[in-house]
């Protein structure tokens, strides 16, 4: 009796799998004749019209493509905009484990553009060796700002980047002792709730300090500045990877919430214009930036990508006629290879200056007019490894910062979804399932130990070229490889500008 159940069980469950497998294989091509039949008359893509359904894997392929690429077939320093060598440095000094490797160096050095470092026959003991020293910034300043953190976090607008993320870098940030940049998204619960020094950026849709019409709003720029965590304003003219473009935040992302920390519509795709609509000169920067000092009491500069030709010249000569009260308290030269949520290609690929050109054009400008020591200057773009942002310091930056490396911190793995909501490590998406896997406290350690490590390691450099800290780096402790595999020093291929003694004075 026993025996006839089970035969009989074991009958209608082969029944049934037969009749289900009939059925998944009638569905299946019933779907193939009916993307054959849509295929071959839709008129929008010429690859389905002639390989119907069968055209649709070069799609699958083109989208998988990237991530293959990354993981299988490209070379440890050849993939862009960071290769695997670059992110797995910064992956493993945000989990704080060992950064050595062996055998031998698989960087080219022969390559033109590579920077060389010159080590000293003497270098700097460990027990000779001290901390970055501090700078004030904004001396003309009601409340000016100290500090001796040399590296922080570059904008990343919340909207743009998760709340998770937002939290994640604020909380890292203060563990750190260093700053972050709120982007021009304007300033969120989270940015305050971790914790660290802030800097406010003032994008051209001045979100955050703006009316409905987008209006710059003293009121608000005092609220802003009533906090005390906010120690400077940022002026963003232009930025590395869109120069001549504004933010874009597509409707999907503009949520109740990021509207109101905007000062904007909800739902609406938020497109800051491509300038300030009332910054139309040098002399219109320079009242801008008085009257936010004024309102706010807060050193105040700009973000600028390098390009114009004479631009700087009749700025720092504008500055000179009115007095150097009148100069931004600092100038952040971002790099035409520098980093964006979203942007047009035609500027990613083809527009400003690199960080390279437009870091020592600055500084040197700056030296020229005599207001070297009364604007300090950020560097920004691609700078996520301790030789970038050495290489930075040498060519006379005082402080760097990152946004990529600190998203690399916070786990991103280079997918390039950025800018479609998709973010598969919760960094760039409003998916709340997609953030779930960016737990806070652990990422805020990370971005700690990154940026702890960057400093230990650009410390390692200096001692091997002989300085006792970072910011005693000068362009003659650096190499940059020729076009004949030759390096030539820093201080040859950008010369300081010779001054006379009148200029001096």
């Amino acid at each position: 009796m026993v025996e006839k159940l089970q035969n009989s069980f074991l009958y209608v469950t082969l029944e049934t799998l037969a009749v289900a497998f009939i059925f998944a294989v009638g569905v299946l091509v019933a779907i193939v004749i009916i993307t054959y039949i849509v295929d071959i008359t839709q008129t929008q893509h010429a690859i389905r019209r002639n390989y119907p359904v069968i055209g649709h894997f070069r799609y699958l392929f083109e989208h998988v493509g990237e991530f293959f690429r990354q993981y299988f077939f490209a070379m440890d320093r050849e993939e862009l905009p960071f290769n695997r060598a670059q992110r797995s440095w910064a992956y493993r000094a945000a989990k704080n484990i060992n950064n050595t490797v062996a055998f031998g160096s698989t960087r080219d050095l022969k390559s033109p553009g590579t920077v060389l470092f010159v080590n000293c026959p003497f270098p700097t003991l460990g027990k000779d060796a001290v901390d970055p020293s501090p700078i004030t910034l904004g001396p003309y300043c009601k409340k000016p700002w100290t500090t001796s953190a040399l590296f922080g976090i570059s904008g990343m607008s919340y909207g743009a980047i998760s709340r998770p993320a937002v939290l994640a870098l604020s909380k890292g940030a203060r563990k750190a002792g260093i700053w972050m940049n709120t982007g021009e998204g304007g300033l969120s619960p989270y940015h305050l709730e971790g914790g660290a020094d802030i800097i406010f950026q003032i994008g051209t849709a001045k979100n955050g300090v703006r009316d409905l019409e987008g209006r710059l709003n003293d009121e608000k720029l005092n609220e802003m500045s009533s906090h005390e965590q906010v120690r400077m304003f940022e002026i963003k003219l232009s930025q590395g990877a869109k120069p001549g473009k504004g933010g874009i935040l597509p409707g999907a992302k503009v949520t109740e919430e990021i509207a109101r920390i905007r000062g904007i519509h909800v739902g609406e795709d938020a497109i800051s214009p491509n300038r300030h609509p009332d910054i139309n000169s040098n002399a219109d920067l320079l009242d801008m930036i008085d009257h936010i000092r004024r309102v706010t009491g807060k050193p105040v500069g700009f973000k600028a990508v390098m390009g114009a030709y004479g631009w700087l010249d009749e700025l720092f000569d504008e500055i000179n006629k009115r007095g150097e009260e009148s100069a931004p308290d600092f100038i952040t030269v971002d790099s035409a290879d520098g980093g964006t949520g979203a942007a047009p290609m035609p500027l990613i690929d083809d527009m400003g200056l690199p960080l390279r050109e437009g870091l020592p054009l600055l500084v040197n400008k700056l030296i020229e007019y005599r207001l070297r020591s009364r604007i300090k200057v950020f560097a920004s773009g691609k700078l996520v490894t301790p030789a970038d942002v050495a290489w930075a310091l040498c060519l006379g930056a005082d402080f760097c910062v990152s946004a990529r490396g600190f998203m690399f911190a916070l786990g991103c793995i280079q997918a390039l979804q950025c800018n479609k909501n998709t973010c598969p490590t919760g960094i760039t998406t409003h998916n709340k399932k997609m953030q779930g896997g960016l737990v806070v406290a652990e990422k805020a350690e990370r971005v700690a130990n990154y940026a702890k490590n960057m400093v230990y390691e650009v410390g390692m450099i200096g001692h091997s070229c002989g300085v006792k800290e970072p910011r005693e780096f000068r362009r003659h402790h650096a190499r940059i490889v020729g076009q004949n595999s030759l390096s030539i020093p820093l201080n040859e291929l950008h010369p300081l500008p010779e001054l006379t003694d009148a200029d001096k004075a």
